[in-house]
């Protein structure tokens, strides 16, 4: 399945995914974005042309990506509206693997006025 690249909600996927692998292996190769993301590595191939394209990631010439500034304020955005979601939903009673799906969905979408509102519903709760 090649994703459409016009798609914001793509290139947030991809970098947040990452991210993820960066933080974990402490270096990203398409494979393992492949393998995050459940997606075939010719998509990969595709999309990280044009993330290298818009200036989010550069690729040495052993393939390994880096994520430039730029692409990493789009992730670290993205994956702090996820973690954030996720715990929103779990404390609500949604089990952990479907708060995980459903922000997933949401967290390329919410306006940044509802983001922020649940972000201080979530301090207000924290602090009871």
């Amino acid at each position: 399945m090649r994703q459409d690249f016009n798609s914001e909600k793509t290139a947030e996927d991809y970098l947040e995914a990452m991210l993820i692998i960066k933080k974990k292996n402490g270096e990203v190769r398409s494979v393992d974005v492949a393998r995050q993301l459940g997606i075939t590595k010719p998509s990969v191939t595709y999309t990280t042309k044009r993330l290298r394209e818009k200036g989010y990631i550069t690729m040495d010439k052993d393939n390994y990506i880096t994520i430039t500034e730029k692409g990493l304020e789009i992730a670290e955005k993205t994956y702090a509206r996820h973690n954030t979601l996720t715990k929103l939903f779990v404390r609500l009673g949604v089990p952990q693997d479907i708060a995980e799906e459903d922000a997933c969905k949401i967290e390329h979408d919410i306006s940044p006025e509802t983001f922020d509102a649940l972000c201080r519903h979530l301090e207000t709760y924290e602090k009871k």
